[in-house]
């Protein structure tokens, strides 16, 4: 389940901080990255469970995963997992739709989050 209360609080980047040695640079281009594959993952996994292709869902949302991580969002990271699961398990398929919904809803709130971040960053170069 997407934690609503994480929608209003800043992302927490400190993994990519970890990972970049802290250059605001490195971070900037990650999320920029991130802003543009995201659409593209988004599109396919709502193709693939539009299409109730189980085994294309559980890949899609396994390769979305991890991006969630870098960015602080745990919290949508196992959302993915539980679509992934679900879908390669065929286990409550059914709601595997209304659980894509809630991340393709919060997308537009991780934008946002996304572009303060960016925001931040620059501010520090």
């Amino acid at each position: 389940m997407i934690d609503e209360n994480k929608n209003n609080q800043p992302l927490d980047l400190s993994y990519l901080r970890e990972m970049s040695g802290d250059s605001a640079d490195f971070m900037i281009e990650m999320l920029d990255v991130f802003q543009k594959q995201t659409p593209i993952y988004i599109d396919d996994l709502e193709k693939a469970i539009d299409a109730r292709n189980w085994k294309a869902t559980s890949e899609c949302a396994h390769k979305m995963k991890p991006t969630f991580f870098y960015v602080g969002r745990v919290d949508v990271r196992d959302h993915m997992q539980e679509i992934e699961t679900n879908a390669r398990e065929l286990k409550d398929i059914e709601n595997i739709p209304n659980s894509f919904n809630e991340v393709k809803e919060f997308v537009s709130i991780l934008y946002q989050q996304l572009a303060d971040a960016k925001t931040e960053l620059e501010s520090q170069l």
